[in-house]
């Protein structure tokens, strides 16, 4: 829910679907979960800008592949957001970064606890300047709790999350997931939601709140189904499970030019509606855990390698079995399904390099998608809005 500048937004929500139209967010994030969460804010309509310090600014700028002269997935994460440069270990930084707030709905960090409170900068000072500001602080383990202040990343949150303990295969080390599970999932989406419910509080309180977003436990949070099965007794090897690759029916498989498909069908209509388009015997005991299902699998493996992805594809078009292709992240922005829904939005940058980039699935898709900005491109003009004079601006350097 918009903070007070929504009002003088409300004649524009008229032609502008973007619900968030309004609210101020003040970002200072770095790398992944973060700016992801902030980035799903200014896709919806907010104003994000960007607190860098002066050193280097966001790492993530500076990393390989790059276009336009910035990461691609910087350029992913922080389009249509403003870049700001504060050196918040000077007194002058940080006295402009509390006039700041005092205009902003929503502030996010992801500092380890403690950080910004050491420079007088932590939720109960920026709350005396603005108590209608939701603060949103994501970390690793929370605020609280024996490992508070332990360094991580995606994969170590996965870990004591127990994810990775519900991942196979079988008998082997859980294997390295392709995405920022607990990044992205655990932490930047649970922001998100934290930050939304505070804003609707807040609609009815008028004040603002603290929200603490573990990455941890919003991996664990995914692990439900996996988790409750073990709890309930069914299962206890990673990789046996019936959705952890455990069984036949529920499993990616090669094909014959070397690419892969995957298979979910998980129901029997759906499992048998496979084996009579390729001629398998229908067998229910297919469907369950077991010492039968190094077989099943050998079996459904030599059908599928015995033609190709698209035939496969076409396969899937004429037998409703959950059959789909899996798809390389080069084939994806021309897939017919993500092309009919406007999946894939193209950034253009100086120089005339472009680059598909991903749109937040709840956001408008006619939305434009602004490019990443440069490095404190919007200092001066985000300060003086904040109402700080040029003397003041002098002081810090801009």
């Amino acid at each position: 829910m918009p903070g007070d500048g929504a009002r003088a937004a409300t004649a524009a929500r008229a032609v502008d679907d973007r619900p968030l139209l309004g609210l101020k967010v003040l970002d200072l994030s770095r790398l992944l979960p973060g700016p992801f969460a902030t980035m799903v804010l200014a896709d919806l309509g907010a104003q994000v800008d960007k607190v860098e310090d002066p050193s280097g600014g966001d790492y993530l700028r500076i990393m390989p592949p790059q276009v336009g002269g910035m990461n691609a997935v910087f350029h992913a994460l922080n389009r249509g957001k403003r870049s700001l440069v504060l050196d918040l270990k000077r007194s002058e930084a940080r006295t402009a970064l509390l006039r700041l707030v005092a205009g902003y709905d929503v502030l996010v960090e992801s500092f380890r606890p403690g950080v910004l409170e050491r420079l007088g900068l932590g939720y109960a000072a920026l709350a005396e300047t603005n108590p209608r500001l939701v603060y949103c602080a994501i970390t690793g383990y929370g605020q609280t709790g024996p490992l508070a202040h332990r360094a991580g990343h995606d994969l170590d949150y996965l870990a004591r999350a127990g994810v990775l303990g519900l991942t196979g295969p079988e008998g082997g080390a859980p294997q390295v997931p392709g995405v920022q599970l607990a990044d992205v999932g655990g932490g930047a989406l649970f922001a998100v939601a934290g930050i939304l419910a505070a804003l609707t509080a807040r609609g009815v309180s008028g004040k603002g709140r603290f929200v603490d977003v573990s990455m941890c436990e919003g991996a664990l949070a995914f692990g439900i189904f996996g988790l409750m099965s073990r709890y309930g007794g069914m299962g206890t090897v990673a990789g046996a499970d019936v959705l952890g690759g455990g069984i036949a029916a529920y499993n990616t498989y090669r094909t014959k030019d070397g690419k892969a498909v995957a298979l979910g069908a998980l129901e029997p209509k759906f499992w048998m509606a496979f084996c009579s388009g390729t001629g398998l015997p229908f067998d229910l005991q297919a469907l369950a855990p077991g010492p039968h299902q190094p077989e099943c699998k050998r079996k459904v493996a030599e059908v599928i390698a015995a033609r190709t992805r698209e035939e496969w594809a076409s396969f899937a078009e004429q037998h409703d079995c959950c059959l789909e292709p899996v798809l390389e992240p080069n084939e994806l922005p021309q897939d017919p399904q993500h092309l009919a829904r406007n999946v894939f939005t193209t950034a253009t940058f100086a120089g005339g390099a472009t680059l598909p980039i991903p749109r937040t699935p709840i956001a408008a898709a006619s939305a434009d998608v602004a490019c990443a900005p440069r490095q404190g491109a919007h200092t001066r003009e985000v300060l003086l809005e904040a109402g700080l004079s040029e003397d003041e601006l002098a002081a810090l350097g801009v």
